[in-house]
C-alpha cells in the first residue's frame, strides 16, 4: 500500500502524475505461468519515449480471460502467434485493457490528447492478416508502453475507442469481453452466394422438382454440377453469369466427396454449396467438410435426412460456416437476414450452458437486460458455488425486469434438464441455446435442447475438426440456426461503451476479483484453477494489492466495502478509493 500525501486521484485520471521507476511488466516467454515475468515477479522495463507515430499509454486496468489461459498453455503454438519462439521474442498477455494517453507523438497530435481515455479492440487485422493485441502484439499486463501503427493505423484504421470519464477503469476494460458477448448475436455468417466464388450444386437425377431462384445465384467463377436432373442443369445454365464456367462431375458418393472437392478447389473448399432433394446424412456429413471459410451450404427439401450428420462445430465457431435451408423450390428463400436470425427470440426461452462462468453470466445478464429479449432465462452449470453467485447477482435484475430466471444444476442429469426445459417451453424446446463450455460432446447434447426452429450459439471455441451430431434436417424443414463466435468488432465494443454510458448495460457487475501489478501471474493461475465465478481484473498502477475477491476485499477494507454496490458489485467509488490506497 502506498501512502503519498500529495497524490491526487483527479490529477491521476488526467495523466498528471509522475512516471514510475521502474516500469513493471509481465512478459511471457513460453508455455506455463512459470514463464511469465522473471522468477515469479514482474520484470523492470524502461518506459520508452513515443516515436512520432506512437502514443505512450498508461494501463489503468486489464481484464484476464480464459483466452489468456489458452495462450499460456499453447505458447508459441497458439494460432495467433504463428509459431513464434517466445524465448527470443516474448509477448505479453492482456487483451482487455483500459488505458490513458500520457504522451502523443508529433504525427498524432490533433488525433489524440494527453489524458484521453481509450479502450483497445484487440482483434486487429494488418494487410489482411489476423494479429491481436495481447497475442501477436504484446498486451496490457504492464504499467506503461507504446502503441503505434500496428494498433492505430491497421486495416480498419484505428483500433482504439474513446472512453467516457463516467465509466470506471474496470468497466472500460470489461467492454472488450462484453463486446464479444454482443458480437455473438451480430450476424457474422454470409447469407447469399458469393460473386466470383466456386459453387457446387448437388442433386439427384430422379428429382422432378422445378427449382428456381428469384434472387439469382450470383456470379460464381466456377459451377460444379453433380448428379443434378436435366431441369436443374438447364436452370443453372440460364441463371449463371456470363463469366461462369460449368463443370459436370457426376457419380457422387460419401466416399469420393473429398477427392472431388480437392480436384475442383484444392484445399480451399467450395464457397457455396446447394444440396437439392437429398436425404443422406452420410453425404451431407462429408459434403459439409468441403465448405470454404465463410462458406455456405443451402439445403432444399421436404423430407428429413436419415440421421444426424456429424458436423464440425469448431468451424461453425471459427470459420463462420453457414447452414441455410428452405422447403421452397425457390432456393433463394433460404438466404438473407429475415430467414436467418442472429439474436434471441423476443418473449422466448433462452438456455445458457456453462452459466456459472464469467462469460455465461454475461450472456444471462444480456438476456435479462434486453429491452425486447426472452421472457425466461435458464442457466445450467455443474458448479453450485458459481451458480449461487450468479443467482445472487442476476436474480434481482431479472425480477426488476419482469423476467423468469432459473438456475439449475445440470449434475442432476440430462433427463432432469430436459424435463425443466419442456416444462418452461410447453414441450417445444428452447428457442435459443448458448454454449460457453468448449466441449464438442456437450455442444451436441445442447443442440438437442432446441426447438425445431431454435438457434444454437457456440460461444466457446473448440478445435476445428471437433465433430458433434446436429439435426441438419431442421435447418431446411423448420429454419433451425447453428452459429457461433467469441470475437468482436470495433462497432461491437463501441456499442457496449455507449450502452454503459446511457445506463442500459452494467459491465462491472461481472467483476469478481481484483489485484495490482504484482498479482498478474496469480490472476492467470486463478483462471486456470477456476477460483472465481466472475472476471479477474488487474490494475497495473496499483502496487502491493494481492489478488483479492470482492467479498474478501470488503472484509479487509470496510471503507471500500461501503462503496461497493449490492452483493459487493463494483462501483466507480470503490475503484477510486482502491486507487487512493494502493497507487504506485
Amino acid at each position: 500500500m502506498t501512502e503519498t500525501a500529495d497524490w491526487n486521484f483527479t490529477d491521476f485520471v488526467a495523466g498528471n502524475t509522475p512516471l514510475p521507476s521502474p516500469n513493471l511488466a509481465w512478459n511471457t516467454y513460453g508455455k506455463g505461468v512459470e514463464n511469465m515475468g522473471k522468477d515469479g515477479a514482474p520484470e523492470h522495463i524502461d518506459i520508452p519515449e513515443p516515436a512520432d507515430d506512437q502514443l505512450l499509454i498508461r494501463i489503468d486496468a486489464v481484464g484476464l480471460c480464459f483466452s489468456d489461459v489458452k495462450l499460456i498453455r499453447q505458447g508459441g503454438d497458439h494460432a495467433k502467434l504463428y509459431g513464434r519462439d517466445l524465448r527470443i521474442e516474448p509477448t505479453r498477455l492482456g487483451h482487455e485493457p483500459s488505458v490513458t494517453v500520457i504522451k502523443v507523438g508529433k504525427d498524432l497530435e490533433g488525433r489524440y490528447q494527453e489524458g484521453q481515455r481509450l479502450a483497445i479492440q484487440p482483434d486487429i487485422h494488418v494487410d489482411g492478416m489476423s494479429t491481436a493485441y495481447g497475442y501477436t502484439i504484446p498486451g496490457g499486463l504492464i504499467q506503461y508502453h507504446t502503441i503505434g501503427p500496428e494498433v492505430l493505423d491497421a486495416d480498419d484504421g484505428s483500433y482504439v475507442i474513446p472512453v467516457d470519464d463516467s465509466i470506471s477503469y474496470a468497466g472500460a476494460a470489461l467492454s472488450e469481453p462484453w463486446a464479444c458477448v454482443v458480437g455473438a448475436y451480430t450476424q457474422r455468417r454470409r447469407l447469399q452466394p458469393m460473386d466470383g466464388g466456386t459453387m457446387w450444386v448437388i442433386g439427384s437425377t430422379n428429382d422432378t422438382v422445378d427449382y428456381t431462384s428469384s434472387q439469382g445465384i450470383g456470379n460464381p467463377s466456377t459451377i460444379v454440377l453433380s448428379d443434378v436432373s436435366e431441369h436443374v442443369a438447364s436452370w443453372i445454365e440460364s441463371a449463371r453469369g456470363d463469366g461462369s464456367t460449368v463443370i459436370v462431375d457426376n457419380d457422387l458418393t460419401p466416399e469420393n466427396v473429398a477427392a472431388k472437392s480437392a480436384a475442383h478447389t484444392g484445399e480451399d473448399g467450395f464457397d457455396d454449396i446447394f444440396v437439392l432433394g437429398q436425404t443422406s446424412a452420410a453425404l451431407i456429413e462429408e459434403v459439409a467438410k468441403t465448405i470454404a471459410f465463410r462458406g455456405t451450404m443451402t439445403m432444399v427439401g421436404t423430407e428429413p435426412l436419415d440421421g444426424f450428420p456429424q458436423t464440425d462445430v469448431g468451424r461453425l465457431h471459427y470459420h463462420y460456416t453457414a447452414y441455410l435451408g428452405t422447403t421452397s423450390n425457390d432456393i433463394s428463400e433460404a438466404w438473407g437476414e429475415e430467414r436467418n436470425r442472429a439474436d434471441l427470440v423476443p418473449g422466448g426461452v433462452t438456455v445458457v450452458v456453462g452459466a456459472g462462468g464469467p462469460m455465461g453470466q454475461m450472456h444471462m445478464q444480456r438476456a435479462i437486460e434486453m429491452e425486447n429479449g426472452p421472457a425466461t432465462i435458464i442457466g445450467l452449470d455443474l458448479d453450485q458455488e458459481r451458480m449461487d453467485r450468479a443467482s445472487t447477482m442476476l436474480a434481482p435484475m431479472a425480477e426488476a425486469a419482469g423476467k423468469k430466471f432459473i438456475i439449475f444444476n445440470s449434475g442432476q442429469g440430462q433427463d432432469a434438464v430436459d424435463e425443466l426445459i419442456a416444462a418452461e417451453s410447453n414441450g417445444n424446446g428452447a428457442d435459443d441455446v448458448i454454449v460457453s463450455v468448449p466441449s464438442g460432446p456437450l455442444m451436441g447434447e445442447s443442440a438437442k435442447m432446441m426447438s425445431k426452429n431454435g438457434m444454437l450459439v457456440l460461444f466457446a471455441g473448440v478445435l476445428n475438426g471437433t465433430m458433434a451430431p446436429l439435426n441438419m434436417s431442421d435447418v431446411y424443414l423448420h429454419n433451425a440456426q447453428f452459429t457461433g463466435t467469441s470475437g468482436s468488432s470495433i462497432a461491437d465494443q463501441e456499442s457496449v461503451i455507449h450502452k454503459t454510458v446511457e445506463g442500459s448495460l452494467t459491465p462491472s457487475h461481472n467483476l469478481a476479483a481484483v489485484g495490482g501489478i504484482d498479482a498478474g501471474q496469480a490472476g492467470v493461475q486463478a483462471l486456470i484453477d477456476g477460483d472465481f465465478a466472475g472476471k479477474v481484473m488487474i490494475f497495473p498502477q496499483l502496487v502491493g494489492l494481492e489478488l483479492t475477491g470482492l467479498d474478501e476485499l470488503a472484509d479487509k477494507h470496510p471503507d471500500i466495502g461501503e462503496k461497493l454496490g449490492p452483493n459487493n458489485t463494483w462501483t466507480n467509488e470503490a475503484e477510486q478509493l482502491l486507487f487512493e490506497k494502493y497507487h504506485a
